[in-house]
């Protein structure tokens, strides 16, 4: 009975993504073999017959970030209108695998070349790829969101995130900077991203014979320097 009712959710979750989100047919087949990899992984470590003992994640350092997922969401909700593909491939960045997501992405962006939303998400699953660093490929998917999009702030801000993860401060900073220049006051990234370059400020004044970066917001005392993507 178990496994018919874990069946049934499995049909249930395919048609609600062909059908009420109008996922493209060229991706009914990454979602039918995502959806049976999980089936299948269930299959052989599930015991729906024992007694469920709940523990809290573990987060290792190839999880896609929850909050950098939702802070490109609402940067991004008003800016393209691929949502079916980046459904696919968050889930597929939540659990770390970020090689299969950016194959999802780049059969998006052939489909929909327009979309800055997906290239920025393209990006950031080549940088969670290469474990933080920025490469040719990613740094040409924000550039290319960039130029659709001119207005988006979620290109620079990934940007120099990827940028600063590679250890090149100072370019993040420029980007960061120039970001936060134009961000209307209203904006609700810009206290993240004052905070951001205040502790990319200080991590700069400690290298040796660094120049000043000029004023900018104090760090939070309790957060890490950078988070990955």
């Amino acid at each position: 009975m178990t496994w018919l009712l874990i069946l049934l959710v499995v049909i249930a979750v395919f048609g609600a993504m062909v059908w009420a989100l109008r996922l493209p047919r060229n991706g009914w087949e990454w979602v039918g073999a995502a959806l049976l990899l999980g089936l299948a992984g269930y299959a052989l470590q599930g015991s729906p017959g024992e007694a469920g003992a709940p523990k809290e994640p573990v987060e290792t350092g190839k999880t896609a970030d929850e909050a950098l997922i939702a802070q490109r969401q609402a940067m991004g909700s008003a800016f393209g209108s691929g949502q079916s593909w980046l459904i696919v491939a968050d889930g597929l960045a939540r659990r770390g695998q970020f090689g299969a997501a950016a194959q999802v992405l780049r059969s998006a962006v052939r489909e929909n070349p327009r979309d800055a939303d997906l290239w920025v998400a393209l990006g950031n699953a080549l940088v969670g790829h290469g474990n933080g660093f920025i490469s040719p490929a990613a740094q040409f998917a924000f550039q290319r969101a960039a130029t659709i999009s001119p207005e988006h702030p979620g290109p620079p801000f990934f940007m120099g995130l990827a940028l600063a993860q590679s250890g090149r401060l100072a370019e993040a900073r420029t980007i960061w900077a120039e970001l936060l220049a134009r961000a209307p006051e209203g904006a609700g990234y810009r206290a993240d991203l004052e905070a951001r370059l205040g502790r990319i400020d200080t991590m700069i004044a400690g290298q040796p014979g660094a120049p000043a970066t000029g004023s900018s917001p104090a760090p939070a005392a309790s957060e890490p320097a950078v988070a990955r993507p």
